[in-house]
């Protein structure tokens, strides 16, 4: 089957409008790919889909309210597999590839003349010590003292040699992401709508501290044995983190009541006014704003640290929720029209570099929103 053969088909089932041989023939080809010498890398990394096939396919795209897929009412075994792998396939495949060279779904969406919404990109703010203001961006290159950057990722060398102690603030606009490595080698992958405090400079054997003043950060931090024991803090309006030598996430987002902590790898320690738990890998610390109390569970680390991986994972999570994440990456607004439909609980894996109105149509084409609007720099759903 021909993959442009096979999105039409896919397209159709997913409308209800194929018969028992059709579906047979998807089935197949899904089967089929995992050995085909021949599939075509635009699909994506055939390791990469059959890894999340086979690990999410129990989870493929389902509302815990009262809306369903559309797919023909029969649920036979094989059925429910080619249900899956429909579902897993429009979610999992990077979609602006697939357009890039092939010709469009025809799926019907409002053509109104309207500001371009991009995707997120590589572009930061960084502030120095004297209020010196430098956009770091894709083409642009910086260096001064012991800071280069090529516009894509921030480093910060210490070469062994002496630096003034001073503080830069790295801030992420929304639709931006970026990466800087500290003058100690501690790697930092910060999401859209973030902003880090920084020493450029740190002193082995003291503590090594940094805030994240709002915001997400994936923290690598470098061991505390090649600092001469320096332990490395992260403060937070509400918390500190404090971590010997260790892999994890932190989320403090202004405009959520809550911080999270996740740890990937090693121990930390979380820590308020009131209260300090440790973590240990796959638990994640939840402090709220109006509580001082820290409560941790164990969470999918995969699911919590997806972004820097260039993917949203959405697990049962409300579409209101999932807007907020969307609006940070695409830097625009999304409301509801009716505000019950931002309840509406979705699963899917999605690819962060295809443009919104893709996912939105991939939403929409499975019959979780009617339809969407766009006006200038605002998304309403309906």
């Amino acid at each position: 089957m021909k993959k442009e053969d096979f999105l039409l088909l896919l397209n159709r089932y997913l409308s209800g409008d194929t018969n028992l041989e059709e579906n047979n023939k998807l089935l197949n080809y899904y089967e089929s790919f995992q050995t085909d010498k021949d599939w075509d890398e635009a699909l994506g990394s055939k390791e990469e889909l059959e890894f999340r096939m086979r690990t999410r396919l129990q989870n493929a795209i389902y509302s815990e309210e009262t809306r369903v897929l559309p797919i023909q009412p029969f649920y036979t075994k094989t059925a429910f597999k080619l249900t899956a792998m429909a579902a897993s396939l429009l979610l999992l495949i990077s979609i602006s590839l697939i357009v890039s060279k092939t010709n469009p779904l025809k799926i019907e969406t409002p053509q109104v003349a309207h500001k371009e919404i991009l995707i997120g990109s590589d572009k930061a703010t960084l502030t120095l010590e004297d209020g010196s203001v430098i956009a770091l961006e894709k083409g642009k290159s910086f260096s001064e003292g012991n800071a280069s950057s090529n516009g894509e990722k921030l480093v910060y060398n210490s070469n062994g040699k002496a630096v003034t102690i001073a503080n830069n603030l790295l801030t992420i606009p929304r639709g931006g992401q970026f990466f800087v490595q500290l003058a100690d080698s501690t790697k930092v992958w910060l999401n859209s709508e973030s902003q880090l405090k920084y020493p450029v400079a740190f002193v082995d054997g003291e503590t090594r501290q940094v805030e994240l003043v709002y915001g997400e950060a994936y923290f690598e931090v470098s061991p505390s044995t090649k600092h001469k024991g320096s332990r490395f803090k992260v403060k937070t309006q509400e918390q500190n983190v404090e971590v010997i030598g260790t892999e994890f996430n932190v989320k403090a987002y202004r405009d959520e009541s809550a911080i999270y902590t996740t740890l990937v790898k090693g121990v930390v320690a979380v820590s308020n006014t009131a209260k300090k738990q440790i973590l240990t890998p796959n638990q994640q610390s939840k402090i709220t704003e109006y509580n001082g109390s820290i409560n941790v569970s164990e969470v999918d680390v995969y699911n919590e640290i997806s972004w820097r991986k260039g993917l949203f994972v959405f697990k049962g999570m409300p579409l209101k929720d999932i807007a907020r994440v969307l609006s940070r990456w695409y830097d625009v607004d999304i409301v509801f029209a009716d505000p019950a439909l931002g309840n509406v609980k979705f699963n899917g894996v999605l690819n962060k570099n295809q443009k919104l109105e893709d996912i939105l149509t991939t939403i929409k084409n499975i019959n979780f929103i009617h339809a969407y609007e766009k006006k200038d720099n605002k998304i309403i759903i309906k």
